[in-house]
């Protein structure tokens, strides 16, 4: 398959576009934050409090597998008619969980929701790629991270408001308005974007294989992040049939006619350490949404609504940094120096997060906001380079490969980090009371809590070096000027 000429469109008709896909982002990343406060009240309605972590994961889980299936589908067949079906899978799941009677029923329905939020964010994603040109498309990356983080804000407050003054229900059926106004807008957007005339056979086996083998691997991951010990039998039989089965489909990828993940893309320097970066950064982001409003309630005994306002400083310094980024972008054509910045503010970040704690302090907001600066910095940079460096025709499912990776930091990142902080607080002589995922910890020692959250920052900042070193290696190519999508006016 070659490339297909370069579109052109509008001013008007590219922000018309920008603004239906950061609808149908705003629907896909809503759901990742709106249901965490209602979790209690699911489980007082349904029982079932054993199954509660589920209702998060499965659709974490979900979503991520899906993700690179639906980048391949999109370069095949067209992102406009994939776009569509995970709007429609992903309302008609939002029905079955509003409408579950039991949480094994809810859990099912949340799978399936993953399942088609996993096209909404990628395939939006691939589409901004396919209308703007990659000089600018880190100008408007930074109007997509404005979106993820009022999701993150506002999703916990308005979760909290629908469950309080209507029920937990009214968190999926709040979905349909917005999803039917998102679908509207995409679709009446996007008439233009072009559909490839040639069409090829789907490697079913591929994405079969890998489905189970990231389906398994991402369990093993979720469990240990509940508290699960890493070395435990199930565990470990996870992760062994995930490895297998990864290594058949990487084999298999290699022999395959039209290869679910071609081969040749992780050859490209630029791809895979993009990836690379984008899953330490989120490994990062991640961690420190759920460790440090942890650590200030258990060191600092405030509620967690106080503790979830903390970290506004660092959900609205990703925007900024993402806007930086893309000014920068736009006027020097350049990714790499934003990078190597980026990649540097954010270890000393943490490692001064590390040595001041988690608490609920002014200072600890400053740095906070570094770390949402440097984030924001590296991730649109990553990105846009990941695409500069791919032929259109793989867009799709390069596009995808990021947002696998930047999902398995997220998984990844909590589990590594969490696990160590409960290792040493239990070390200490803390009592946990588990039930599902939800972990109260009682260390015998305010001072040695503290010294316990310090160790485990300290380790994500040492992961967060790597990324700085990975950022110097990166080749640099300059951004092209014009759009990389096709003309077309066919309909998906």
């Amino acid at each position: 398959m070659t490339d297909m000429p370069a579109a052109r469109f509008s001013a008007a008709e590219t922000h018309s576009i920008i603004g239906g896909l950061m609808l149908i982002i705003l629907l896909g990343a809503l759901d990742q934050t709106i249901v965490s406060v209602s979790l209690p009240q699911m489980t007082r309605d349904l029982g079932g409090i054993s199954m509660l972590a589920w209702v998060v994961a499965g659709y974490l889980v979900a979503s991520t597998v899906a993700t690179p299936v639906y980048g391949k589908l999109g370069d095949l067949y067209g992102r406009r008619m994939l776009l569509t079906i995970a709007v429609v899978i992903f309302l008609l799941a939002s029905v079955g969980c509003a409408l579950a009677q039991s949480m094994p029923m809810l859990i099912m329905a949340r799978v399936l929701q993953g399942i088609g939020g996993g096209g909404l964010i990628s395939t939006a994603q691939a589409i901004v790629g396919d209308v703007v040109p990659l000089r600018e498309r880190g100008r408007y990356q930074g109007y997509i991270s404005v979106v993820y983080a009022v999701a993150s804000v506002g999703g916990p407050v308005l979760g909290g408001y629908l469950t309080h003054l209507l029920s937990w229900r009214w968190i999926f059926w709040i979905n349909l308005p917005l999803g039917a106004v998102a679908l509207w807008a995409a679709r009446r957007a996007l008439k233009r974007l072009p559909v490839p005339g040639i069409r090829r056979p789907i490697d079913y086996a591929g994405a079969l294989l890998l489905t189970c083998g990231l389906s398994l691997l991402l369990v093993a991951i979720t469990r240990v992040g509940q508290g699960v010990p890493l070395l435990a039998g199930q565990t470990l039989w996870l992760l062994g049939a995930a490895l297998v089965l990864l290594a058949i489909f990487i084999r298999h990828e290699h022999r395959s006619v039209e290869p679910l993940v071609p081969p040749d893309i992780f050859r490209i320097r630029t791809v895979w350490i993009g990836c690379a970066i984008l899953f330490i950064s989120f490994f990062q982001v991640v961690a420190l949404s759920v460790l440090v409003p942890y650590g200030m309630q258990t060191l600092d005994g405030i509620g967690p609504d106080r503790a979830a306002l903390q970290l506004i400083a660092f959900s609205l310094a990703i925007p900024l940094g993402a806007f930086i980024s893309g000014r920068w972008m736009l006027q020097s054509g350049r990714y790499k120096p934003l990078q190597v910045v980026g990649t540097g503010l954010l270890p000393l970040a943490m490692f001064t997060l590390a040595y001041l704690g988690p608490h609920a302090a002014l200072a600890t907001s400053v740095a906070l906001a570094v770390a949402g600066i440097a984030t924001g910095m590296t991730m649109p940079t990553s990105l846009v380079a990941v695409q500069n460096a791919v032929p259109h025709k793989n867009i799709g499912i390069a596009t995808a490969m990021t947002a696998l990776f930047r999902s398995m930091g997220g998984a990844v990142g909590v589990a590594v980090l969490s696990s160590i902080l409960f290792a040493m607080l239990h070390a200490d002589g803390g009592a946990t009371l588990a039930e599902g995922s939800a972990h109260t910890v009682v260390p015998a020692s305010a001072a040695l809590a503290t010294t316990a959250f310090r160790v485990t920052l300290l380790c994500g900042a040492i992961v967060s070096v790597v990324a700085h070193v990975l950022a110097w290696m990166i080749p640099e190519k300059s951004l092209r000027s014009a759009p990389s999508a096709a003309a077309g006016s066919a309909k998906a």
